[in-house]
């Protein structure tokens, strides 16, 4: 299938949300379409150059998969610019990407299979602590993300999505189909953050 592509040099999880400043022509009249269609775009992440558009530079290198997107809210800035919070959703694969004239990206995309909702292992409930404490946090009550404390994945992809690591990790974590791997890396990321051995 073909979708719009928003390059970002972020991670967007499934299940996770992020705030997005929108200036650029081409991301303009994405989410105008998007938001009429009521439709999805897919965020996939840069490996190398920049989100914005730059004459005389070459387009950035993409990660092979993303997610799609979903947008959630929408307002207006107060410097007049426009602001939406988009949502994750299922992830894809990507396989081709051509340019429009107005400069946006569109890939061609398979839809990964959905993910099995497997109960959170007892061994990682110090994970799900974790996600209790961050969302008590008022910008992240602000994005309105909530996880089902019982499915491992929401409660992985709610972590990456929140916690402060590296992007690379992220990208890594979302291309994983091991739900038990996933949370091991966290666990492992997360000691090292509090400095634990």
């Amino acid at each position: 299938m073909e979708l719009p592509l928003f390059p970002l040099s972020a991670v967007l999880l499934p299940g996770g949300r992020m705030p997005l400043r929108i200036f650029e022509q081409r991301y303009l009249d994405l989410v105008r379409d998007t938001l009429r269609s009521e439709g999805e775009f897919g965020v996939v992440w840069i490996r190398r150059g920049s989100e914005v558009a730059q004459r005389g530079r070459a387009a950035p290198d993409l990660g092979d998969y993303g997610s799609c997107a979903r947008i959630v809210d929408w307002n207006q800035q107060p410097d007049g610019l426009l602001g939406i919070t988009i949502e994750g959703t299922r992830r894809f694969d990507l396989l081709r990407v051509a340019t429009r004239a107005n400069g946006l990206q569109v890939g061609d995309v398979e839809l990964r299979p959905a993910l099995t909702a497997p109960r959170m292992p007892e061994r990682w409930h110090p994970l799900v602590d974790v996600l209790r404490n961050l969302e008590q946090h008022p910008h992240v009550r602000r994005l309105g993300i909530s996880a089902d404390y019982n499915d491992a994945w929401q409660v992985a992809h709610a972590l990456l999505q929140l916690l402060p690591l590296e992007e690379f990790f992220k990208y890594e974590q979302l291309g994983a189909d091991d739900v038990e791997a996933v949370l091991a890396a966290l666990d492992m990321q997360l000691r090292r953050l509090s400095g634990a051995n």
